[in-house]
């Protein structure tokens, strides 16, 4: 449960609270749990990779990314030597690939085949896009990293759906309730 003064907060909005003491985990899970999130696989030389939906664009210019490892992964170490990665963005149809990654140990190739980015990171089969990307820099974030990747290749996007992730179970977008979205500015959105 949410701590807070009153059920409708200190600045007196609905929805709000204010937190008076330390944020129960499982709370927090669940909160975050109503953001939707796309699903990636980051991918190194080895080859290794972790499933990760902690991921975001920052800049156009440089063109920069980010993505958020936990400090207990063994993957992340492996990917930070090798200095340099690559985003997989999983289509609608890869559910299978999320759960090979998302779970520890180290076969999670041995029965996805996949091709070598031009940097050598691995590019799984039938993604929605990649991306190849360096380090260009890492900030601790409590149990978290917070990597920056600086771009340097784009894969061509395919015209599947995105895997994503909301409220605990796997889901996926309604093509047939797309909406295109007009900024007045480019500089709007990223």
């Amino acid at each position: 449960m949410m701590r807070g003064p009153s059920d409708r907060g200190s600045a007196g909005r609905p929805g709000s609270a204010s937190v008076l003491g330390p944020v129960d985990p499982r709370a927090f899970r669940h909160v975050l749990g109503h953001f939707c999130t796309g699903i990636t696989v980051i991918t190194a030389p080895g080859p290794v990779g972790f499933a990760c939906q902690s991921f975001a664009a920052v800049s156009l210019d440089p063109p920069l990314i980010l993505f958020c490892p936990n400090k207990n992964s063994r993957t992340w170490p492996v990917i930070e030597q090798a200095g340099h990665f690559c985003v997989n963005m999983l289509a609608h149809h890869q559910e299978d690939v999320s759960s090979v990654f998302g779970r520890p140990g180290t076969a999670k190739f041995r029965d996805i085949a996949w091709r070598p980015s031009p940097a050598g990171a691995p590019i799984l089969p039938d993604v929605l896009a990649w991306l190849d990307c360096t380090i260009d820099a890492v900030h601790s974030a409590g149990d978290h990293y917070i990597v920056t990747g600086r771009v340097t290749e784009l894969g061509e996007p395919t015209q599947a759906r995105p895997l994503l992730y909301f409220r605990g179970t796997y889901t996926e977008t309604d093509d047939t309730r797309a909406t295109p979205i007009t900024w007045p500015r480019e500089g709007d959105w990223l």
